[in-house]
């Protein structure tokens, strides 16, 4: 996932703070390695300077807080709402989006996997349509690429009768994370 695209998704929710921010990303995309803590502030400063987060206080502890600009929340609801299905979706990325999204907006999570798995059963049609080729890379190349489509659709599949039943979204964890940037005194 973008931890750009996966900071604004969480902020849609609310002001947070660094560490709280990594471990929302954690929890809502736990197919994912960890980010690292300190990619989260640099990209908070990147967001910051680009005009699609700003700073919001501090926390009762003093930690410095985030909340999104209005370009930042049309940003986050372009992710959340928008598949990328410019080319062969990655599917990592695939995964984040419809993963974090489901634990903001459900009913966003269901339309962008909707259209994900059209894509992907587009994609499988093509793919079993393309002629033998002469080569044996090129053909394993062609069962991987249907293995893939063929994965995916069974997946959105699931995750769209998932998400059938959900219309909620999960809050920001009121826990405190064990450790953190502290304020400068």
């Amino acid at each position: 996932m973008s931890v750009r695209d996966g900071l604004l998704a969480v902020l849609s929710l609310g002001e947070g703070y660094g560490l709280q921010l990594h471990s929302e990303l954690a929890s809502r995309a736990p197919h994912r390695r960890a980010v690292n803590v300190g990619q989260i502030y640099s990209t908070l400063e990147r967001l910051a300077r680009s005009g699609l987060v700003e700073p919001a206080g501090t926390s009762v502890d003093s930690l410095p807080l985030y909340r999104l600009t209005e370009t930042g929340r049309a940003a986050a609801n372009g992710w959340m709402t928008e598949p990328a299905l410019d080319g062969l979706p990655e599917w990592t990325e695939m995964l984040d989006q419809v993963l974090v999204t489901s634990s903001i907006d459900p009913v966003a999570a269901k339309t962008v996997a909707e259209s994900y798995r059209r894509w992907w059963e587009h994609d499988l049609v093509a793919t079993r349509s393309t002629a033998e080729p002469p080569f044996a890379d090129a053909r394993l190349a062609l069962v991987a690429r249907e293995a893939q489509a063929v994965a995916a659709v069974a997946w959105l599949g699931s995750a769209i009768a998932a998400l059938a039943d959900f219309d909620s979204f999960r809050p920001l964890s009121d826990a405190r994370p064990k450790r953190g940037r502290r304020a400068k005194p």
